[in-house]
């Protein structure tokens, strides 16, 4: 199904590892002849390491991805403001949730003054999609897509991140947000279950919306 009709100009899907926030953005893009605003998470040198050691690992791993953010929404700051609609598979904000989680306070310190050296000025969604799943969830889909790193992740690390979405998005206003229940359906594989959520989107103007499928049409 291929559509243009959308009032949107830049959609940001979030959520925690494994929910399919990214592969969810890449096909927006497809139906919504959309841009790609998608982090590269396979670039990260770092990435590896913070799996198989999470201490040894977790500063230069989230400086990098603070570094490839930054340039990538700098970039698209010096677009045309008139460009196409843009799907983003993240927030800026995110990269703060994720080092709160994964550094001690010393690392936090200082990332924060990369943080705010690098003077961001990423461009404001006009809607996040919040995609939420439980972590036995999140743990099934991590261990289909079988990416060897990842299968290092433990439930105690994903508990953790998703009780700091869950805080982060309980009080977040800066734009339209659409929280999504996503761990019975499956919008990558199941037409039915994307053209429903795809709906859901376009219809979404204002506020903040729970999207609790009352139905699943199996993963």
């Amino acid at each position: 199904m291929k559509t243009t009709d959308s009032s949107h100009q830049f959609i940001v899907i979030e959520g925690p590892i494994g929910v399919g926030k990214t592969s969810l953005a890449r096909r927006l893009c497809a139906s919504l002849s959309a841009q790609g605003v998608l982090e590269q998470a396979a670039d990260n040198p770092f990435l590896e390491r913070f799996y198989r050691n999470p201490r040894a690992g977790a500063l230069p791993a989230q400086l990098y991805f603070l570094f490839q953010r930054a340039q990538q929404l700098a970039s698209l700051k010096q677009q045309d403001l008139f460009a196409p609609l843009r799907v983003a598979d993240y927030l800026l904000e995110k990269d703060r949730l994720f080092a709160r989680v994964i550094l001690d306070d010393a690392e936090y310190e200082l990332y924060e003054q990369v943080y705010e050296k690098l003077d961001i000025e990423a461009p404001k969604p006009d809607l996040v999609v919040y995609l939420q799943a439980p972590v036995d969830v999140l743990l099934e889909r991590i261990g289909k897509r079988g990416i060897g790193y990842e299968q290092r992740i433990e439930r105690d690390y994903l508990e953790r991140l998703n009780e700091a979405y869950a805080r982060f998005f309980h009080e977040y206003e800066a734009a339209p947000l659409l929280i999504v229940n996503a761990a019975s359906i499956d919008p990558i594989n199941n037409p039915a279950d994307y053209d429903e959520l795809l709906a859901a989107i376009q219809r979404m103007k204002r506020g903040r919306l729970y999207y609790n499928p009352l139905h699943s049409h199996g993963i």
